[in-house]
């Protein structure tokens, strides 16, 4: 993550303030690990841009570095200056963090006041008469070096992260939609609308894929995935059977240039290999690459910014089953596509008794069980709807609280304030039985990505 830094001055200000803003903030930002552009201090009046005409050298700069910058910090040791504020970043296609420094008590005298708190008002103004996205925190003044900007930071580093992968990605739909389940159903006009391009990709070549493997790369991913679970009660065919999809799913992914992947898990996958694909969507996520199961789509782009805001892996999870008689709490669950750094162990991979109890023993090796660790959680999940990709989003915390041991599958116990109201909104709007959560309390970070960079819909709930 690299962020390219922006210092506005005003004429009339004391330039030292310029000088000791240039030390601070690439301190700041050194220190929270993130690297960093800076325009020459020779290039304007102590490398700041007080006019018009230093916005277009800062402009310059900017052009001359396309690429190599994921946002920038527009850092006001001072009140700035607006029209050289547009003219520098009118164009430079990235999130913008507007930082104002604090006036300090006692140091409020002609020579030493700031006025970045109201000359951060002239300058977002400005930005909206151009419809220049930007980003502010609470509180409205802070200092590069306080802890307060270190968490702004961090979250400026998240957005940054959403934006730029999801700008413009393609998500894969391995198979036809789980033709049980109208409710993961899609308008692939309108993901393209916003850049999201989906590869269709039918079930059949995934088949012919596995039975014309590279069995040195089946070898490899047998080793991979005894090591990543408990394979301990898999029959040996069943687990070559695995790795062959797994390694298909990779070259699928690799080929097509996928970002992220849904996959249709049942049911031919049960009745003509006879395993079930769960665990093989956990290792997927544990790498990284977010993967849906049931060909949901419109969830597997809500994991993928999860797993962009968070740096962990993101989970898509069934709005399962309510907890005794508190309100606030739920069981959020599925087969076992949950990220193995999520879980409280190691999983046991078992014979999927949905599929068993359905097409008999022996045709579902691949469910993963186990519970999800307890952390604070962010969750969101999304739809189509009239030409628009609409979002919801919230936070709440997977708890300690037990599941009984025979419960199937990964599940864990979730926290949510309202969680009533919620599910009610949840219901009422058309959203669909499934969630996608990460760790980390992160919705302010997502709604920022969401609404003022990449023009989502929002559902409040």
């Amino acid at each position: 993550m690299t962020f390219a830094l922006y210092f506005g001055n005003r004429g009339f200000f004391p330039g030292e303030l310029i000088a000791s803003a240039r030390e601070e903030m690439i301190k700041a930002v050194t220190n929270a690990g993130y690297d960093y552009i800076v325009m020459d201090e020779d290039k304007t009046k102590f490398g700041a841009v007080e006019t018009a005409q230093d916005g277009k050298i800062y402009a310059d700069f900017l052009s001359e570095n396309k690429g190599n910058y994921d946002g920038v910090i527009l850092c006001l040791p001072n009140f700035g200056d607006e029209n050289g504020a547009i003219a520098a970043l009118r164009d430079c296609g990235v999130p913008i963090l507007i930082q104002a420094y604090p006036d300090e008590i006692g140091k409020m005298d002609f020579s030493l006041r700031r006025d970045a708190f109201c000359g951060k008002f002239s300058i977002m103004d400005v930005f909206c008469q151009y419809h220049l996205p930007f980003t502010v925190f609470e509180p409205h003044t802070t200092h590069p070096l306080s802890s307060i900007f270190a968490a702004q930071l961090k979250d400026f580093a998240a957005v940054c992260s959403i934006v730029k992968k999801m700008k413009r990605f393609t998500v894969g739909a391995i198979g036809a939609r789980t033709t049980a389940f109208k409710t993961v159903r899609y308008d692939e006009l309108t993901l393209q609308k916003y850049n999201i391009t989906v590869e269709a990709l039918d079930l059949s070549e995934l088949i012919i894929r596995v039975n014309s493997i590279d069995m040195n790369k089946v070898k490899n991913k047998i080793e991979r995935l005894v090591n990543y679970t408990d394979f301990s009660c898999v029959p040996k065919e069943k687990t070559e059977t695995l790795a062959k999809i797994s390694v298909a799913i990779d070259d699928m992914i690799s080929d097509y240039g996928l970002d992220c992947i849904a996959l249709r898990c049942w049911n031919e996958i049960q009745q003509y290999f006879g395993v079930a694909p769960c665990v093989l969507l956990s290792e997927l996520n544990d790498r990284g690459i977010a993967a849906a199961c049931e060909l949901d789509i419109c969830n597997a782009i809500s994991m993928i910014a999860l797993r962009l805001a968070s740096e962990k892996p993101a989970m898509c999870l069934d709005w399962n089953n309510n907890y005794g008689e508190d309100e606030n709490k739920c069981i959020l669950f599925h087969c076992g596509p949950v990220a193995q750094s999520l879980m409280t162990a190691k999983g046991t991979v078992t014979d999927h008794k949905m599929f068993a109890k359905s097409y008999g023993d022996g045709c579902g090796w691949g469910s993963n069980e186990g519970r999800i660790a307890s952390f604070p959680m962010t969750f969101v999940s999304s739809k189509t709807e009239n030409g628009k990709l609409i979002f919801y989003t919230g936070q709440g915390e997977f708890t300690t609280d037990e599941i009984e041991k025979d419960f199937f599958g990964c599940g864990g116990v979730a926290k949510i304030e309202d969680l009533q109201k919620k599910l009610i909104k949840i219901g009422k709007n058309g959203f669909r039985h499934h969630v996608s959560v990460t760790c980390g309390h992160l919705e302010k970070t997502v709604l920022e990505a969401f609404s003022t960079y990449l023009n989502y819909d929002i559902q409040e709930l």
